[in-house]
C-alpha cells in the first residue's frame, strides 16, 4: 500500500511541476479602479495630434474594410482600426453602444482614423 501511495505522489508532483512549468504564461496587470476617464467626440478627435490617445463613445455602424469599421457619436463619424484579436471575444451591432480606447492617427493623402487598443460594450439604444 505504500508503494502505490508513494507512486501516486511522486506522479501528483509531476503532474503539478509539468503544469506549472509548461503552462502558458498569463499576461498580468493591475485589476481594480482607473482614473475616470475623459472621454471625447468624433470632431475632437479629428482635430488632436498624431498619436494622442483617445476613448471615444458610440456606436459602430458597418464596416469598411479589413479591419476598418465606421465609427459615429452625436457629433460625427471616423474609421476605426480594430485588430481581430482587439475585440477578444466581443460581438456588437450597429445598435450598441460601445467604448474605444486608441491612438488618434494622421495621414498625409487620407482623413484621420483611430488605431483602437481596447472595446467596451456599454449597453444598447
Amino acid at each position: 500500500m505504500n508503494k502505490k501511495l508513494l507512486s501516486l505522489s511522486i506522479l501528483t508532483s509531476a503532474l503539478i511541476f509539468s503544469t506549472h512549468t509548461f503552462a502558458k504564461p498569463q499576461s498580468g496587470g493591475f485589476y481594480g479602479p482607473t482614473a475616470p476617464s475623459a472621454s471625447v467626440t468624433v470632431a475632437e478627435a479629428q482635430n488632436l495630434k498624431d498619436e494622442s490617445f483617445v476613448v471615444l463613445k458610440g456606436s459602430i455602424k458597418q464596416m469598411v474594410g479589413k479591419e476598418k469599421y465606421l465609427f459615429e457619436d452625436k457629433t460625427g463619424s471616423i474609421v476605426v482600426e480594430i485588430d481581430d484579436d482587439d475585440w477578444n471575444g466581443l460581438s456588437v451591432s450597429p445598435e450598441d453602444i460601445v467604448e474605444i480606447r486608441g491612438k488618434v492617427d494622421k495621414h498625409w493623402r487620407k482623413p484621420t482614423d483611430i488605431e483602437v487598443e481596447s472595446i467596451t460594450y456599454i449597453t444598447t439604444k
